[in-house]
C-alpha cells in the first residue's frame, strides 16, 4: 500500500488537489474552475488519488464531490504529510482561487433567495402541499421556553406560529430580502421588536452567542449549505446545556429539479449518516419521523438534545 500512496502523490497536480480537498468539498467542475484546468486532466488525477484511497467521492443525484479520506490508515496518512503540502509553489494562487470559488458560491445563494422571497412560501407550499410543518415544529417545542431561534427563518412564516411558545424568538437568515420579508409578517404583532430579534448572517457562522438559545429549529435549509456539519456544530455551540433542536429536510432522493427550481445543494440526506453526524457534534437522543410530501419526497422529522458533559469522575 505503501508504494501506491506514494505514486500517487508523484504528481504536482495531484498533490494541489490533495491540498485542497483536505479542507475542502468540492465537485470536479468546481476544481476545475480552481485550478484553471481540463476536466478530462482533473478527472483523470482525481481517479488516481480515490483508486490510492487518499479521496473519497460522494454522489449526490448527477454530480460528484471529493474530499480526502477521514477514515483508516489513509487519514493517518494524510495527517502525517499534510503540513508538507502547505509549502508547494502553488499553495497561495490556490488558497486565493478557492476563497473567490467560495465567495461566489455564497454570493450566489444569497442573490437566488433575494430574488424568490416573494414567492417563498408559494414554492414551499408545492412542496409541503396540506403538511403542516410550523405545527410539527410548536409541537416539539419544550415548554416554558424562555429563547428560541429558527435558523434560516425566510419569511417567518414558522417563526410566527413559534411566537406563543417562547417568551423570544430570534430568527437568523443569509438574505437580506427574506428577512425584509419576515419583518413584514410581523408587522401586524404588538410589541414584536421587543419580542423578536432578526438577524442576518451565514449559518456555518451564526451571529448568536455561546448557550444563547433553549430551542433551535433549522427547517428544510440543511440541503443549502455548502456544509451542514458545521452548521450543526454552531447550533451546538448557541444551544443552552439542557437545549433542544428540532430539524425538518429531506430524505436522499435523486430530483435533479430541486437544484435548479429552489436553488439545492444536497438531494436531501441519508438518515442514519446525519444522526451520526448529530451525535458526533454533541448531540443525543435523536429521533427520527418521515413524512410523505409532494413531488414524491419525505421529509425527515428529527428530535436531537445536547449531549450531557462527560463526567470526568473516578
Amino acid at each position: 500500500m505503501t508504494v501506491t500512496l506514494f505514486k500517487a502523490l508523484s504528481d504536482e497536480t495531484r498533490l494541489r488537489l490533495l491540498r485542497i480537498l483536505l479542507s475542502h468539498e468540492l465537485s470536479v467542475n468546481e476544481l476545475v474552475t480552481v485550478l484553471e484546468m481540463g476536466q478530462s486532466r482533473i478527472s483523470r488525477h482525481l481517479r488516481i488519488l480515490t483508486d490510492a484511497g487518499l479521496l473519497t467521492s460522494r454522489r449526490d443525484g448527477l454530480w460528484v464531490f471529493y474530499h480526502a479520506q477521514q477514515e483508516g490508515e489513509q487519514r493517518e496518512f494524510l495527517a502525517a504529510i499534510a503540513p508538507f503540502l502547505q509549502n508547494i509553489p502553488e499553495a497561495a494562487q490556490d488558497n486565493e482561487h478557492t476563497e473567490r470559488l467560495l465567495e461566489e458560491r455564497t454570493r450566489k445563494s444569497k442573490q437566488f433567495f433575494n430574488e424568490i422571497a416573494k414567492v417563498w412560501d408559494n414554492l414551499n407550499s408545492e412542496i409541503l402541499g396540506s403538511f403542516d410543518l410550523a405545527s410539527a415544529v410548536c409541537s416539539a417545542m419544550p415548554p416554558n421556553c424562555r429563547l428560541a431561534a429558527d435558523l434560516g427563518c425566510g419569511t417567518g412564516t414558522v417563526l410566527k406560529r413559534m411566537l406563543k411558545h417562547a417568551e423570544g424568538l430570534i430568527g437568523v437568515d443569509i438574505s437580506s430580502g427574506m428577512l425584509e420579508a419576515c419583518r413584514k409578517t410581523f408587522a401586524d404583532i404588538p410589541d414584536a421588536e421587543e419580542k423578536i430579534s432578526l438577524r442576518i448572517g451565514e449559518l456555518e457562522h451564526l451571529p448568536l452567542r455561546d448557550q444563547e438559545v433553549d430551542f433551535v429549529s433549522i427547517n428544510l435549509v440543511l440541503h443549502h449549505l455548502h456544509k451542514p456539519e458545521q452548521a450543526l456544530q454552531e447550533i451546538r455551540r448557541i444551544l443552552s446545556p439542557r437545549g433542544m433542536l428540532f430539524i425538518s429536510d429531506f430524505q436522499k432522493h435523486s430530483d435533479e429539479t430541486m437544484r435548479s427550481r429552489y436553488g439545492d445543494r444536497w438531494l436531501g440526506f441519508d438518515s442514519v449518516k446525519l444522526a451520526m453526524t448529530l451525535r458526533e457534534v454533541g448531540f443525543s437522543r435523536t429521533t427520527i419521523h418521515r413524512q410523505k410530501v409532494n413531488k414524491g419526497l419525505t421529509l425527515l422529522l428529527i428530535t436531537s438534545y445536547v449531549s450531557p458533559p462527560v463526567s470526568t469522575n473516578i
